[in-house]
């Protein structure tokens, strides 16, 4: 989803956000990454570009970008929150072995939030599926088995 610097201004500029050239190029550069990346990483892969760019504008600058809806903020128990500028209905594939996070769309569990909110009474504002597992390098590197000891699959009700 790289949007280019025209229609960064223009979206920073519908939501009310001052538009600056370290803004644009944080968002630009989370639109053009699907890996999920840190404030920190953000932070080093900017300063390339921006060398006096602070840690401290890059987190006040991914609150804006979250604030005015244009990314989302994730967490999946690892240390360090993550960004996302993919801010369409989809879920997460975590590999619980070398962190990575893959987006999953999947009509079949939106059809699920629907479903819960249909006859119970609930607004349902939003829902998060995250699935945790091996990726395929993972499972390679480490061919004894998908599900080492300790991880056995469990249905979740």
């Amino acid at each position: 989803m790289k949007l280019t610097q025209q229609q960064i201004r223009e979206l920073c500029k519908a939501k009310g956000l001052k538009v600056t050239p370290q803004r644009c190029a944080i968002y630009m550069m989370l639109t053009a990454r699907t890996d999920h990346p840190t404030a920190e990483d953000i932070y080093r892969t900017v300063k390339r570009a921006y060398p006096m760019i602070s840690q401290n504008t890059v987190y006040y600058t991914l609150s804006a970008l979250k604030e005015a809806g244009l990314i989302s903020e994730v967490n999946f128990g690892h240390e360090h929150a993550r960004f996302d500028a993919n801010i369409d209905r989809h879920h997460h594939l975590v590999c619980v072995s070398c962190q990575e996070i893959n987006d999953l769309y999947d009509e079949t569990l939106d059809r699920l939030s629907m479903s819960a909110e249909k006859g119970r009474q609930y607004t349902i504002l939003g829902h998060r599926v995250e699935f945790y597992g091996y990726c395929k390098r993972c499972q390679e590197k480490n061919k004894s088995s998908s599900r080492p000891e300790g991880h056995s699959r469990r249905a979740v009700r």
